[in-house]
């Protein structure tokens, strides 16, 4: 973690009009070669020209500053900077790198000779550590290798600080200093000299994490490095990985950047695509409050603030948006006021006094359903209902599936609560819902709500089935559990781990239940 630019760098600053670029490359046969670019730590292919007795020309008025590369036949390429100026290099394989002669660039100038000068002493601090890790650190040796180790940091961060102070106008200036880390002050000590603050360390490198980037250059997006960088800060190293606390910190980031930008753009659009698709319960909230707040929110133009989003791909991105926002972790979900298999009792789960409640919205046509549903009247008889753990199953029970639902229940002795839009309720719903004016026991003169009768969309139910746990606040405490995963958690919220386990895991069902 000390020298981010140790993973590879680059870009320099905006100056004239776009010029040539011109790429020799000695000893390359005739062929069809690719101009690479970065945005974040993503290529791309940039443009695409033939090369001709080694040698390839691109027009650079088609280009962003930043770092891009010559991408050759047999995954062979390398890297240097455009920003705006004639380029005129000149190189030869296999070390590209290591070979290459700059004819014509200001800012090449100064990248090339940075970029061979870290692999050095990278190369030599790798070599010293190998070394080092087969000491233990009393030996002489080991301090020694420290030593020397130390010292070429040194050099690393005199060389940095020469090429920032010569070059303090220069784009390769600010990558530079980017990549270099926050230097942490001695931890305040008392008048003992006993430090005070033990998280003062973490304390102020969070707070000052950002202060070596410019975030009015756009361009220092178009590097790996700005990308490392947002992707540790919302890592686990940095961050409590809480969705509420990424939601805080993404929104404050994202908010102070530049809505024009392209460092807006790429971090907006980071941040949302992660949580997107995290592996970790709960992080789907980020993706929803991202897409509320920067995609489906518009302004007094009726623009969204994702400049760069097609408005085609709005309507897939914000539709149910509002529904989906219903059943992320740690908020209180909709109501539901359904009636049993009596058809004349209405039952919701707002008034159970249970320490948790499970929502379970199940078919009983669907194979998977006829294989959890029982998993789960086992657990609730044998575990749950003695430890006030309430099951408030929603099923599907309109039309024909009214008569089948029923027989399910009663074959399978279903003795958890058992509700549904039931086929007397929808015939007069799907015509009149009007005249639904049946009344809710304990709140008087009140029908039930249009939610409950459009559950589906009201908890984004497109497939059963699926499982959300509620604390005794009704508060979604998690979700899209298997059969094994929710047993073990509800014997850990309770203290109960010690107890045997009914069903251990099955991976076809754990597979289909964790689906979102």
């Amino acid at each position: 973690m000390r020298h981010l630019l140790f993973a590879f760098i680059s870009i320099i600053a905006f100056q004239s009009q776009a010029q040539k670029i011109s790429l020799k490359v000695q000893d390359q046969k005739d062929t069809t070669v690719y101009l690479i670019k970065y945005f974040g730590s993503k290529l791309f292919y940039a443009d695409t020209a033939e090369m001709k007795n080694g040698l390839v020309v691109f027009d650079g008025a088609k280009q962003k500053p930043g770092i891009v590369g010559l991408f050759l036949p047999g995954q062979r390429y390398f890297e240097f900077v455009y920003n705006n100026e004639d380029i005129q290099i000149e190189t030869k394989g296999p070390d590209f790198m290591a070979n290459m002669v700059i004819k014509k660039s200001e800012e090449n100038k100064v990248f090339i000779p940075y970029v061979k000068f870290i692999s050095s002493k990278k190369a030599d601090i790798a070599k010293l550590s190998e070394q080092r890790g087969k000491l233990q650190a009393e030996d002489a040796q080991y301090k020694a290798l420290s030593t020397q180790i130390e010292a070429l940091n040194k050099e690393v961060d005199a060389y940095q600080a020469n090429l920032i102070a010569s070059n303090p106008t220069r784009l390769v200036s600010k990558i530079v200093k980017m990549s270099m880390e926050v230097v942490v002050p001695e931890s305040p000590k008392d008048a003992n000299g006993k430090i005070i603050d033990s998280a003062f360390n973490y304390k102020y490198y969070f707070a000052h994490y950002w202060d070596n980037v410019d975030f009015k250059t756009d361009a220092l997006v178009n590097n790996p490095i700005f990308a490392n960088k947002l992707e540790f800060y919302f890592g686990k190293q940095m961050m409590i990985q809480h969705w509420d606390t990424i939601i805080k910190y993404a929104f404050q980031f994202c908010d102070a950047l530049d809505p024009k930008s392209k460092m807006y753009e790429y971090s907006v659009g980071w941040i949302a695509s992660n949580y997107g698709k995290s592996d970790i319960m709960g992080m789907d909230k980020v993706y929803y409050y991202m897409l509320k707040r920067y995609f489906c929110t518009k302004d007094a133009s009726g623009k969204s603030p994702a400049f760069w989003v097609a408005e085609d791909k709005f309507k897939d991105l914000c539709e149910n948006l509002d529904n989906k926002l219903n059943t992320v972790m740690g908020i209180v979900p909709p109501n539901l006021i359904l009636r049993d298999t009596t058809d004349t009792k209405w039952l919701d789960f707002y008034s159970l006094k249970s320490e948790y409640t499970i929502l379970y919205f199940w078919d009983p046509e669907c194979g998977h359903c006829k294989k959890v549903t029982p998993k789960i009247q086992t657990l609730y008889a044998e575990k749950w209902k003695a430890r006030n753990i309430e099951v408030y199953a929603i099923g599907k029970g309109v039309g024909k599936d009214f008569e089948a639902w029923k027989k399910y229940i009663s074959d399978n002795k279903l003795t958890f609560i058992n509700v549904a839009v039931t086929n007397s309720i929808y015939e007069i719903a799907k015509v009149t819902p009007e005249k639904l004016v049946q009344l809710y026991p304990g709140e008087k003169g009140k029908p039930t709500t249009l939610q409950s009768l459009n559950y589906q969309q009201t908890y984004d139910i497109y497939s059963t089935p699926k499982v959300f746990v509620l604390d005794k606040d009704k508060k979604i405490i998690a979700k899209n559990l298997s059969i094994s995963q929710l047993e073990d958690l509800l014997d850990r919220l309770q203290n109960k781990s010690e107890l045997p386990k009914l069903f251990p895991p099955d991976p076809e069902e754990d597979k289909h239940m964790q689906q979102d």
